[in-house]
């Protein structure tokens, strides 16, 4: 499975939830597979997804979902000790871990050599922790972490490298990004 996929597996869970998502490839994939208001797609920022929806979290009722990747969580690793310190209960974040920095050119990061998130993030105070290795992992386990509001749920999901080849460019800018989801916050 690769991350396109893992992507399109969360997507058919996804109702009125809020998605932050990583930068680049992964943001492009959901916007392709599901582009909706109550996205945010990282343009910018590499390994901030989990601390923006964090925020988030902390500040809504709505359960928040964030698709961010490995080399992103590496960067700020930071971010999984303040989500379980804070134990946000409508907090799922949802790691694709291709064992590389898939929107740079698959530099390996430190997940393919003895690196374990899952560990990390349990040790972290995240008990909800889960590691999905194929996609009947993935079917058992993302509904129970985006449906359970009884979070903080990080899900690890392990996958091949590669990106799709016709994905497009968001063709919308930052400030509308920002805009649209910031109107559609106060909606809720």
């Amino acid at each position: 499975m690769r991350r396109y996929e893992a992507i399109k597996l969360i997507m058919e869970h996804i109702n009125n939830e809020i998605i932050i998502s990583n930068i680049g490839h992964p943001s492009q994939e959901l916007f392709a597979i599901k582009d909706r208001p109550d996205n945010f797609y990282m343009l910018g920022s590499m390994g901030l997804a989990s601390s923006i929806g964090l925020g988030v979290a902390l500040s809504s009722p709505k359960k928040i979902v964030v698709i961010d990747g490995d080399g992103s969580v590496l960067m700020n690793l930071g971010s999984l000790a303040t989500i379980g310190a804070n134990q946000p209960k409508n907090y799922c974040l949802f790691i694709i871990d291709n064992e590389s920095y898939g929107s740079t050119g698959f530099q390996p990061t430190f997940t393919s050599k003895n690196i374990k998130l899952h560990n990390i993030s349990k040790s972290c105070g995240i008990e909800k922790t889960f590691l999905c290795r194929n996609k009947t992992d993935c079917e058992n386990i993302i509904p129970e972490a985006i449906n359970n509001n009884e979070g903080p749920f990080c899900v690890i999901i392990k996958t091949l490298k590669g990106n799709p080849d016709d994905i497009a460019i968001i063709p919308h800018n930052p400030e509308f990004i920002k805009k649209r989801f910031m109107e559609r916050l106060g909606e809720k």
